[in-house]
């Protein structure tokens, strides 16, 4: 069996059952290859997609209490897309202990996206059924601490205006109102500066280089003041 301590020092986590590390690791063309019924990674991986749904979905209900499904979804969907969950592999360097086919290994495999991703999930799982469910998410919560640190609001909203009307009108039938109080710049090169008011207040202010960008913007800044405003409340309210 290889050694693995370099990577459980990066994970900041010693298994118990080496084996379940380096079933992790092991990546489903080995068994394609070898045309046998060998244990690759699937089956960790399946159960550590479970596990990280499960603790930033608690994460992003706690820290979210205005959001309702449909933008915590999106919210946890950026956090946990294929692109993301690679590139923690990659800074963990997970690659260089893939347990690759010599097919998969010429190809690029310990490099792929894909992989790196499965990879990631797999050794979570690993780490959840070595450790239990309170060190696989204290691993979790470190290795996405970047990611809530600075999130204010729900990462890369695809609808700003949508998930602001959304939360105002849980208190309020009013809509919000967005102005366009300033158009600067030639034709080709113009730069909007919108304001998003709700019931007279004006909440935000936004630009563009269209009408609709300049709102989405405003939408967003209001949905970040919103959330710092009850944040400071909170804070208030427990001192």
């Amino acid at each position: 069996m290889a050694d693995y301590t370099a990577l459980e020092q990066r994970l900041g986590y010693q298994f118990r059952d080496t084996q379940l590390l380096e079933l992790a690791l092991t990546h489903p063309s080995v068994a394609h290859e070898q045309g046998i019924a060998l244990k690759t990674n699937q089956r960790l991986e399946f159960l550590g997609d479970a596990v990280l749904q499960l603790v930033l979905t608690r994460k992003l209900y706690e820290k979210f209490p205005d959001f309702g499904e449909g933008p915590l979804t999106k919210g946890r969907a950026k956090l946990v897309n294929r692109r993301s969950l690679a590139d923690r592999a990659r800074k963990l360097d997970m690659g260089q202990h893939l347990i690759v086919s010599r097919g998969e290994e010429l190809h690029g495999g310990r490099e792929r996206g894909s992989s790196l991703a499965d990879a990631f999930e797999a050794v979570l799982g690993a780490i959840f059924m070595d450790g239990g469910f309170a060190v696989a998410e204290q691993f979790i919560l470190r290795e996405f601490q970047d990611a809530f640190g600075g999130l204010d609001v729900i990462p890369i909203l695809e609808n700003p205006k949508g998930e602001l009307q959304e939360l105002l009108q849980a208190s309020s039938s009013v809509p919000p109102e967005y102005r366009v109080i300033a158009a600067t710049g030639p034709d080709h090169d113009r730069m909007f500066e919108c304001t998003v008011h709700h019931q007279g207040v004006e909440l935000a202010r936004g630009q563009g280089k269209s009408k609709k960008q300049a709102e989405s913007d405003a939408a967003l800044a209001a949905l970040k003041k919103l959330a710092e405003d009850k944040a400071q409340a909170a804070k208030a309210a427990e001192q």
